[in-house]
């Protein structure tokens, strides 16, 4: 059953969809803001893996279309070592949710996050992030969620919600906040000399502007 869910996030609408791709998987959303766009898959196996630690596997891969660039008159496969932008973002999804599954659970699980498109202004991690709580949400994989994430940044003292790309340079504050419904689980970035009050407020703003991200996962899996 295809399901298509917006919410407004910082001014620009976050969409969360599926049941149109990916239907092999456990669990698979779309996840879309602005004209960025991620697909985030979620697969478990059904035999449990011998060992004293979660077999958890998160991927996030950046293909070269997603920005608009076709390889020439050559056949061209685009694999090898991750880059290091890729490396740090399936550290950020993992950080987060590897907590939230349940202790000893042994199951080889596998999170695929893939960019289908860039619009440069908006970051593809963020919604990679949200995309792999909502895909396990949805699928029977156990999950101590959701939780959902947002960038925040500081620009002559105001704080934003997911600043633009370009904006990002001009920002005393950029740090990534993830959380669930009553806490922050992880909190990733820098800042310039600012002070613990100042960082706090950052905090607690970025954890204030993920609940309309979180109503959106609850509504999701309602109706899936």
């Amino acid at each position: 059953m295809e399901k298509l869910l917006k919410t407004e996030i910082g001014g620009r609408t976050l969409s969360i969809q599926t049941g149109k791709m990916a239907k092999q998987a456990s669990g698979a959303v779309l996840v879309q803001y602005g004209e960025t766009m991620v697909q985030v898959t979620v697969v478990s196996a059904k035999d449990e893996r011998p060992g004293d630690f979660l077999p958890l596997t998160v991927e996030y891969q950046e293909k070269i279309y997603a920005a608009g660039r076709i390889p020439g008159n050559y056949f061209r496969r685009e694999i090898g070592r991750p880059s290091e932008k890729e490396t740090l973002t399936a550290r950020l999804i993992d950080r987060p949710i590897r907590p939230l599954f349940p202790k000893g659970y042994r199951y080889e699980t596998q999170v695929i996050a893939t960019v289908f498109s860039m619009d440069k202004e908006n970051d593809p991690d963020i919604l990679a992030m949200i995309g792999a709580s909502t895909a396990l949400e949805l699928s029977d994989i156990p999950f101590a969620g959701p939780i959902a994430s947002v960038r925040v940044g500081r620009v002559d003292g105001e704080l934003i919600v997911n600043p633009a790309l370009c904006d990002c340079e001009n920002c005393d504050i950029n740090i990534i906040v993830a959380g669930s419904r009553t806490g922050v689980v992880m909190v990733e970035g820098g800042s310039d000399v600012v002070s613990e009050a100042d960082m706090l407020e950052a905090i607690y703003f970025g954890h204030q502007a993920i609940q309309p991200i979180i109503d959106l996962q609850l509504e999701l899996k309602e109706a899936c």
